[in-house]
């Protein structure tokens, strides 16, 4: 049995909501290791730092939980310190440290040489792209920017993750040939918003050539795009993706509605006729691209008929992914000034509608593919499973593929070429094609 001694200054990194939060969590875990120390992800550890998001309520209720989780356990003697980071902790720092006093000491998104510090380390410049990925060794994710100078009505990230930072290419292609060098062959290139990329530095929208560079780093097979804006995207990109196979043919661009009056009051800067000529633009200029998009219900003054006119639309787009939210009703938005006056059970029914008809739509999709060939990765062995992606698809959100454990052996994280012989809403069935 293992004594408490045995683990004893080992720091345990928990890392809450999306892959921003992952990123940093990594290179956190990255710095700490350099100065010498003992660091796990989500294992056991007597030092806890607990890595905060603080997006929306249920996002909320679950980093405070854990946070209240981890008191329990330094009150019971099985954990000795526990350190609170992230984007909670940058958000509602007095109110926490009031609330929750016996954390240890808290800090916010851009406090990392602090709590470094608190942790006994040092923060080390030269670091760059020096991180423990977290992620399945065949993909990582690459932040490419941080923060954003978007006014959306509901988002509070920018209260968070302050105004938009965009990191150098030649930074960013020292950190890719790392994680390349590690057995990494997907890039998923991540940041509150691509399409702005280079704007602050380069002063020109310069995504294109941070794709031009990295498509050249030896190992990468697979680029993709999340979270890109609608306002003001980089047409060129499209060309790059043409031009180059291993960018793939995928594009994540979060709409959130397409009622003009909506649209206004998110202050989105686009309307519904702009919104539905640019993604048809998409789908001229790179006819195999699958698009992903999320959509919020619910939003204050959202009429029956605006979720009428959403509901019309998302039939008539097709989008290959798509996921919905409810509204949350954020503090210090400019929405919080509006009267949160759709009940909570009508967004979920709205929710659940939109995902009704995206079920279908994907079912559809889906069924055309039976007897078409791709080329899939494989990410884990799941029972009976070896289950694997396409480049259509992105880890946790999207489509997986699944081939028989029993009639082949594949290894994580390497690429096959598998036919689909069966489909259903969101999952393939295929088997492998031996060449």
């Amino acid at each position: 049995m293992r004594t408490k001694s045995l683990k004893k200054n080992r720091i345990n990194v928990v890392t809450l909501g999306c892959s921003k939060n992952v990123y940093d969590s990594e290179v956190l875990m990255g710095q700490l290791k350099a100065s010498g120390k003992d660091v796990v992800h989500e294992e056991e550890g007597n030092i806890v730092v607990i890595n905060t998001c603080g997006f929306i309520n249920n996002a909320k209720e679950e980093s405070i939980n854990t946070i209240l989780e981890f008191m329990q356990k330094k009150e019971d003697g099985e954990v000795d310190k526990v350190f609170v980071t992230g984007c909670l902790s940058e958000r509602y720092k007095p109110d926490l440290q009031k609330e929750i006093p016996n954390v240890d000491q808290y800090f916010g998104t851009t406090e990392l040489p602090g709590l470094l510090k608190a942790l006994g380390a040092d923060y080390r410049h030269e670091l760059i792209g020096e991180r423990l990925t977290t992620t399945p060794k065949n993909y990582a994710y690459l932040k490419i920017a941080e923060g954003c100078d978007r006014p959306c009505s509901f988002c509070a990230i920018p209260l968070m993750r302050g105004k938009h930072k965009s990191t150098p290419i030649e930074n960013l292609v020292i950190e890719a040939e790392k994680l390349a060098a590690n057995g990494v062959k997907e890039l998923i290139l991540i940041a509150q918003d691509l399409t702005y990329y280079g704007l602050d530095i380069y002063k020109k929208r310069n995504l294109a050539e941070l794709l031009e560079a990295l498509v050249k780093v030896e190992g990468i097979e697979w680029i993709r795009l999340h979270y890109a804006f609608p306002t003001g995207f980089p047409m060129d990109v499209l060309d790059v993706m043409n031009r180059e196979a291993k960018i793939c043919n995928y594009l994540d661009i979060p709409l959130q509605h397409i009622s003009d009056s909506i649209l206004k009051s998110m202050r989105r800067g686009t309307t519904k006729e702009k919104t539905t000529k640019l993604l048809k633009e998409f789908r001229k200029a790179v006819p195999e691209m699958t698009i992903r998009t999320t959509l919020i219900v619910g939003y204050p003054g959202e009429t029956e008929e605006n979720f009428q006119e959403l509901k019309q639309w998302v039939s008539d787009m097709r989008f290959e992914r798509l996921g919905c939210f409810t509204y949350s009703h954020e503090e210090n938005t400019h929405a919080f000034n509006l009267i949160d006056d759709v009940p909570q059970e009508v967004k979920m029914q709205r929710a659940n509608e939109i995902m009704e008809i995206q079920s279908q739509i994907s079912w559809e999709l889906n069924q055309s593919k039976i007897g078409q060939e791709f080329k899939v990765v494989i990410d884990r062995k799941e029972g009976n499973y070896f289950v694997g992606r396409t480049e259509f698809d992105s880890p946790d959100v999207d489509n997986e593929v699944r081939i028989d454990a029993s009639k082949c052996y594949l290894k994580t994280g390497e690429f096959a070429t598998v036919k689909v012989t069966e489909a259903e809403d969101f999952d393939l069935y295929a088997e492998v094609v031996v060449s």
